[in-house]
């Protein structure tokens, strides 16, 4: 079962395989999904600085009579910390917030604030100060992994010019559609495990009708077949929903996409829109 499986990063540290990701879950639902995956069998929550719900998150983690250290639990640095300073008070705030003594793992949440999100500055020096908070931080014990997200190759140069310890995770959007083959191989040549986030297109791949009549050849729902093939390309998605029906077929992936079929997966139309342009990329 999907959920007892690991991959193991760079650093030695195991990672779930299938995480629960909660952007957009609000505050007052959060903690309340968080125990309902946990009991589910998730052990591999993601939460950010940025989706504002990490104390409830981490009260999810705190009150769901499985021991700390069964949970991987992934945070991210605000995109808009790119000051040394900035990001130590940050990461020690997440903490403080989570009531919690470390994470698993923390990254970056993008090279640049979203305010500049796709602009020319790619805040190179911001960025290695960012990073080396998060050294800091990881050799203090507060962090087991430290790593970035929506880095681009430019991007991940700079911070391996100047680092003293490697990322181990680049969590990117990356689905059946919209596969940056040429990122996540540079990424992986680096060491890093791709995380994939938004592994259905933020629900636009429900609309596609080759896909749903794939799904339906295998007898699996959509995001089923979405989240087997980001797996198939030993990628680790990260499905996001509050609803327990939907956890639980997430997780239900133990069947295998043909070679053909993912071959036919892998060469669909990319997708020019997501109908509500102005919440993506930000946040996730």
């Amino acid at each position: 079962m999907i959920l007892q499986e690991t991959y193991t990063l760079s650093n030695g540290v195991e990672i779930p395989k299938l995480g629960l990701g909660t952007w957009l879950i609000d505050k007052a639902d959060a903690k309340r999904a968080v125990q309902d995956a946990i009991n589910i069998g998730y052990r591999h929550i993601d939460t950010a600085q940025d989706y504002f719900n990490e104390a409830e998150v981490a009260a999810g983690i705190k009150d769901c009579g499985i021991s700390r250290n069964e949970i991987f639990l992934t945070t991210k640095l605000s995109a808009r910390y790119k000051s040394y300073q900035d990001s130590v008070t940050a990461i020690d705030g997440s903490l403080q917030l989570m009531g919690l003594d470390y994470v698993d793992l923390m990254i970056i949440h993008s090279p640049q604030p979203w305010d500049k999100f796709g602009q020319s500055d790619r805040f190179f020096a911001g960025n290695q100060d960012a990073w080396r908070a998060l050294e800091e931080a990881h050799k203090a014990g507060k962090i087991r992994a430290i790593g970035l997200s929506n880095f681009q190759q430019q991007d991940i140069d700079n911070i391996l010019k100047s680092c003293s310890t490697v990322p181990v995770v680049n969590q990117i959007l990356a689905h059946v559609s919209n596969t940056p083959y040429e990122l996540i191989k540079y990424s992986q040549e680096q060491g890093m495990l791709i995380e994939a986030y938004s592994p259905v297109g933020h629900g636009e791949l429900l609309k596609n009708r080759q896909i749903v009549e794939m799904a339906e050849k295998y007898g699996v729902s959509v995001p089923q077949l979405c989240i087997r093939y980001s797996l198939q390309l030993n990628l680790l998605p990260l499905p996001k929903t509050a609803n327990p029906d939907h956890m639980k077929n997430n997780a239900d992936v133990d069947f295998e996409i043909s070679e053909e079929d993912m071959a036919t997966l892998k060469s669909m139309e990319k997708i020019k829109d997501y109908g509500d342009a102005s919440i993506f990329p930000v946040y996730k």
